[in-house]
């Protein structure tokens, strides 16, 4: 099994990289399927369901499958081209996809809400058509958007085909795998990791793009931190990552500051990425948006405040908590709307936890039982945003799963890597919980806080 670093974390485009950026990926795909079909569309239809459709207004579904229709992609995103085509479409009823006629398209009537059962393959289903002057169906394509912004048809979820194998020299699918080929070869995680990523793109490639990922996320703190105001949706969430931070700078040097300080300061980090991804801003899926502020608040702490701290090891942290992004994705789900957030922040934590151990100077072992610790502690949490929003409680809960995952290291530093929970069986517990765990508890917004606290 291996899943890439660059698969792990992408460049998007908040608020969700399963409900806003993977339909619009899916949306992409189908405009591929038509452009290569012998088939002269006239006009498209989509169809949301399951989460989709539940939490999709709140979570930009549907102006996502729109733009990626229109030609839009979540790396490249271009927030104010994309407002222009929004309003020309809802004004005309006409889409303009790249390489394709000018087809009909009405939001209003070609975007449908299925509020019925989900669709059989997963909780994120879209269906996307292509028809003929007269409203038949030429070209239909049913699409899951399965979690980070990963997107499969549903032939490829039947085949099986989601985590193809690629040949690389380190194929680890399990913790216990991955602690034997670490103890056989001599290497940390990191450098088996880079080793199975040097068989599909050269050192200098790796680099580079690692280097970008970090740009993006350190870029989107540093923006969380600098806007003030109101998130968009209705609930009049205000930004606090701003107000934090001066309250943490008016701080320092004071003896006052208690040591529980620091908890503040990798708070803030977090909370700042998840405020820009809650207002649509460009993040890195970490290994989802509504996850994305865990890993880079803990590599902000890290170089920030830790004593010996090096940009140098960065790779090594990124490519540690890559493999254990893998992992749990393999053997169970990073989609909050299929497992809760357990499988969101929970997920998130465990990678922080063991980039931030292995940097520390963690062993394989220490490292693997790092993460343990930082999921085993996320186990059962729901997914319950109110009014469908990635902002309550998504923003806060970034916050406190990168202060777990900053303890989780730290104890597993304190010890010697034997422990009696092991990763794998964490994982498969999250994966059991997560099929037992009722669906208004999972990003339908029909249970728990999204049904206590007014949203209006």
């Amino acid at each position: 099994m291996f899943l890439s670093v660059f698969d792990i974390f992408k460049i998007g485009v908040g608020p969700s990289s399963s409900h806003t950026m993977g339909p619009m990926v899916a949306a992409g795909r189908f405009l591929d399927r038509l452009r290569s079909s012998p088939f002269q569309p006239v006009g498209l239809r989509a169809s949301l369901h399951g989460s989709l459709a539940f939490t999709g207004v709140g979570h930009a579904t549907d102006r996502a499958t729109i733009l990626g229709l229109a030609g839009f992609l979540p790396d490249i995103f271009d927030a104010t081209r994309a407002e222009e085509a929004l309003a020309a479409i809802t004004r005309t009823g006409r889409i303009r996809p790249p390489g394709l006629p000018e087809l009909v398209f009405d939001p209003k009537c070609d975007l449908l809400f299925d509020y019925g059962p989900a669709l059989p393959g997963h909780a994120n289903g879209l269906i996307l058509r292509a028809t003929d002057a007269q409203g038949d169906v030429l070209l239909q394509e049913t699409y899951y958007s399965v979690g980070g912004g990963f997107v499969v048809t549903a032939d490829e979820l039947a085949q099986g085909s989601v985590n193809a194998e690629t040949p690389v020299p380190y194929p680890f699918h399990k913790g216990g795998e991955m602690l034997a080929m670490a103890a056989r070869s001599g290497l940390s995680i990191a450098e088996m990791k880079r080793a199975n990523e040097l068989t599909l793109r050269s050192e200098r490639e790796l680099t580079q793009g690692i280097d970008r990922i970090w740009q993006v996320m350190t870029d989107c703190i540093d923006r969380g931190i600098a806007r003030d105001g109101i998130l968009p949706g209705g609930l009049n969430v205000r930004r606090r990552a701003q107000n934090i931070h001066d309250q943490l700078l008016r701080e320092r040097g004071l003896n006052m500051v208690a040591p529980h300080t620091i908890n503040d300061w990798i708070a803030l980090y977090a909370m700042a990425v998840n405020e820009e991804n809650a207002a649509g801003g460009q993040v890195v899926t970490a290994p989802t948006n509504g996850a994305a502020g865990v890993v880079p608040a803990v590599i902000r702490y890290w170089l920030d405040h830790v004593p010996g701290a090096s940009r140098a090891k960065l790779d090594d942290f990124l490519l540690t908590a890559a493999a254990i992004g893998g992992l749990v994705k393999h053997n169970a789900s990073i989609s909050g709307a299929e497992c809760g957030c357990q499988a969101e922040v929970g997920s998130a934590s465990a990678m922080a936890a063991a980039g931030l151990c292995a940097v520390l100077g963690g062993t394989p072992a220490q490292v693997e039982n790092a993460a343990e610790i930082a999921l085993e502690h996320h186990l059962g949490m729901t997914c319950d945003p109110v009014k469908g929003l990635v902002q309550v409680p998504c923003i806060e809960r970034n916050g406190l799963g990168a202060i777990k995952a900053v303890s989780a290291a730290s104890l597993a530093l304190r010890g010697d890597g034997q422990h009696l929970v092991s990763l794998d069986a964490c994982v498969e517990t999250m994966r059991q919980t997560g099929r037992d765990m009722h669906e208004k508890y999972k990003e339908t917004s029909l249970g728990g806080l999204a049904v206590n606290v007014p949203n209006c």
